[in-house]
């Protein structure tokens, strides 16, 4: 039987499953659309879309049944695209505070690598081996992954193709890794 959108929201608020994976039909590729327009990676579009429908579902009953819901599930999209964007880039920032031993600096900083004065030189070279050494100590289940995002710079897709892995699981063991990371950093503890 053939629903109008808003029987389908108004289905789905009382529960019904099969409504609201109806309302994810007509719509995901729209939200795809719109979202894959702000990345280069598939993966970041497939979070993007994928987290839009649940905040969409999440906040249904907030849905004004006398709109339309394509520009509502385009706002969540737009907004969570932006957000997603912006979790990127404070990744990419706290990576390269990793990589070069201290925190991310803007560009208009220079080119970090060549802009150092011997003593900075020193200090960057310690911090290296001080994060060579908490790498060491990693859990094996995330130390491989670790030393190819952090050391050899490559991409989530480019570590999971090498080592046969789910992309989702070398983002959880990445993340998993930098919380390991940084609280032996914190605490100071190498072996």
């Amino acid at each position: 039987m053939e629903y109008n959108e808003k029987d389908l929201v108004k289905l789905a608020l009382a529960g019904d499953q099969i409504a609201y994976r109806q309302i994810y039909q007509i719509h995901e590729k729209a939200v795809r659309s719109r979202v894959s327009a702000y990345f280069q990676w598939k993966a970041d579009v497939d979070d993007v879309v994928s987290e839009t429908f649940q905040k969409a579902f999440m906040n249904l009953a907030a849905f004004d049944l006398n709109r339309e819901l394509r520009p509502w599930l385009f706002t969540i999209a737009t907004r969570t695209a932006l957000d997603h964007l912006d979790s990127i880039k404070r990744e990419d920032r706290k990576k390269e505070g990793f990589i070069h031993g201290g925190p991310a600096q803007g560009d208009e900083a220079g080119d970090p690598l060549t802009d150092k004065t011997p003593e900075e030189e020193i200090i960057s070279d310690e911090n290296h081996e001080r994060l060579m050494g908490f790498m060491e100590e990693l859990s094996p289940l995330y130390k491989e992954v670790m030393i190819k995002y952090m050391i050899e710079e490559l991409e989530y897709e480019e570590i999971a193709k090498e080592l046969n892995l789910p992309l989702n699981t070398v983002r959880t063991r990445i993340r998993r890794g930098k919380q390991q990371l940084s609280e032996m950093m914190l605490r100071g503890e190498v072996q």
